[in-house]
C-alpha cells in the first residue's frame, strides 16, 4: 500500500470513498445534519482551498482511503478520514493516520460525531483521547468552521502532544 498526497485526478475517487463510507452516519447522526451526498464536489474544493491537504492510500492504482490534515497554527486537525467500506478494519485507516501524524510535530485534534462510536473507538485505539465537554466546545469554535448544531453533537479527540501542552 502506498500513501501519497492527493492530486486533482483523485477528486472523484476521494468523493466516492467519502460518500460511500459516510453512509454509516445515516440514521446515526442527527437527521438535520445528514445530507445527500454527504460531501458534494464543491465542498471538497472548499476544504482544499481552506488548506486541508488530502493524502490517499493506494494499491494497484486504486484509492482505498483518504485522510486530510489541516495546519491551524498551534495545532493540526485531522479532517475527513474515510476508508472504502469494503476495506474497513484492514489497517488502511491506521496507516493513513500514522502517516499524517508524522507530517507534524504539533498537537493533533480530531472532531467527529458523538454518535459515531466506531470512529471514536478507532481513534482511541490509536492513542487519542476524548477531551472534556468544555474543551470540546472551545476547540470546535476556535479551530473549525461548523454550525452550533454540529458543535452540540460532536466530540473532539486529541493526541498526547495536546494533552501534554
Amino acid at each position: 500500500m502506498l500513501i501519497r498526497k492527493s492530486e486533482d485526478p483523485d477528486s472523484a475517487a476521494i468523493l466516492t470513498i467519502i460518500n460511500d463510507a459516510a453512509q454509516a452516519y445515516r440514521g446515526v447522526i442527527p437527521a438535520d445534519r445528514w445530507h445527500e451526498p454527504y460531501m458534494p464536489a464543491d465542498q471538497l474544493e472548499k476544504e482544499i482551498a481552506a488548506g486541508v491537504a488530502f493524502w490517499v492510500a493506494e494499491e494497484d492504482g486504486r484509492v482505498l482511503g483518504v485522510m486530510g490534515i489541516q495546519d491551524k497554527g498551534d495545532v493540526a486537525l485531522v479532517r475527513h478520514a474515510y476508508v472504502s467500506t469494503a476495506l474497513r478494519r484492514t489497517g488502511v485507516g491506521t496507516t493513513l493516520l500514522r502517516h499524517v501524524e508524522g507530517l507534524t510535530n504539533k498537537p493533533i485534534l480530531i472532531g467527529t460525531w458523538a454518535a459515531a462510536t466506531w470512529a471514536i473507538d478507532f481513534y482511541r485505539r490509536n492513542g487519542f483521547s476524548v477531551v472534556s465537554e468544555s474543551d470540546k466546545d472551545r476547540l470546535l469554535r476556535t479551530y473549525w468552521s461548523i454550525p452550533t448544531r454540529q458543535i452540540e453533537t460532536s466530540v473532539v479527540l486529541a493526541n498526547g502532544r495536546w494533552l501534554e501542552s
